[in-house]
């Protein structure tokens, strides 16, 4: 692995074994970024019908995809209570742009918190957890 692809991985903390489902893939994904994550778990990341309990939520989200709230909700149902959503999203003035307020504004709806964000190349990454009272009523 080059140095410059792991550190990509690196960003979103995924380490091997971890369980990584992907929603929202099409042809404008990150191939290179999809590989290095594939190659930080160890294998591939799940389909979106995967009836695992998941470790992270991949969801490439770009404007006009539809409602940014339903597919978080969507993506939390699989979501382990220490998991994760990435959603990425492509940069500022690129094709399919999402103003990073968007993502800000429909977590907390979905309930989620964005803990981070972390510049990916031509897609951003931002993260979101459940808030540890949502985690304790599961």
């Amino acid at each position: 692995m080059v140095a410059a692809e792991g550190n990509r991985a690196q960003k979103l903390g995924l380490e091997s074994g971890t369980l990584v489902q992907e929603v929202g893939w099409d042809e404008d994904t990150d191939d290179d970024l999809r590989a290095d994550i594939e190659d930080a778990i160890g294998g591939e990341m799940l389909d979106d019908d995967s009836d695992e309990v998941i470790d992270v939520v991949v969801l490439w989200w770009r404007d006009g995809d539809g409602d940014l709230v339903d597919a978080l909700m969507d993506a939390i149902v699989p979501l382990a209570d220490d998991g994760c959503v990435w959603v990425f999203s492509p940069k500022t003035g690129s094709d399919g742009y999402v103003d990073p307020s968007e993502i800000a504004e429909a977590a907390p709806t979905a309930g989620l918190t964005q803990t981070s964000t972390v510049n990916l190349g031509d897609w951003s990454g931002s993260r979101l957890v459940q808030p540890k009272s949502r985690s304790a009523k599961r």
